[in-house]
């Protein structure tokens, strides 16, 4: 099954000095299923490793010809933002009880619609966030 990386993962992959990134590296040789970005973590990879704060900062053209680069990977698929957040097919709204849950279900949701499986070092997110979210559609990175 494809995988959706998280911001989190693809952080991980691309610092080399992350606490996660020997787990997350670990993880991607050993998944043969290959992988799939969106505008949502991209955009989130880009905005985080270039942040003045970030322990490990890398200048914005640098993330961003590092993505490009591996996006050019023949295991990579890129997947549209496509799901209307207020359709009920998607996001299980009565179920998600936070505001910091909201892009995670969305990601989760993205990643049923195209039969795949979202990728994360976050433990908490919840099935139940996403309409038709069984285990599969979920892994995360220990």
């Amino acid at each position: 099954m494809r995988a959706l990386l998280d911001t989190s993962v693809l952080i991980a992959l691309l610092d080399a000095n992350h606490v996660h990134h020997r787990l997350a590296t670990t993880w991607f040789q050993s998944h043969a299923d290959g992988w799939a970005s969106c505008p949502i973590t991209l955009n989130g990879c880009i905005r985080i490793l270039s942040q003045a704060n970030y322990p490990n900062r890398l200048p914005m053209h640098v993330v961003v010809q590092g993505l490009q680069e591996a996006m050019q990977h023949p295991m990579h698929v890129f997947w549209a933002d496509d799901i209307h957040p207020l359709d009920t097919n998607g996001i299980n709204w009565g179920q998600v009880m936070r505001p910091a849950d909201i892009t995670d279900a969305y990601l989760l949701a993205l990643a049923v619609k195209n039969q795949g499986c979202l990728v994360t070092l976050d433990q908490g997110i919840s099935l139940s966030w996403a309409i038709g979210a069984e285990a599969q559609h979920q892994y995360a990175v220990k």
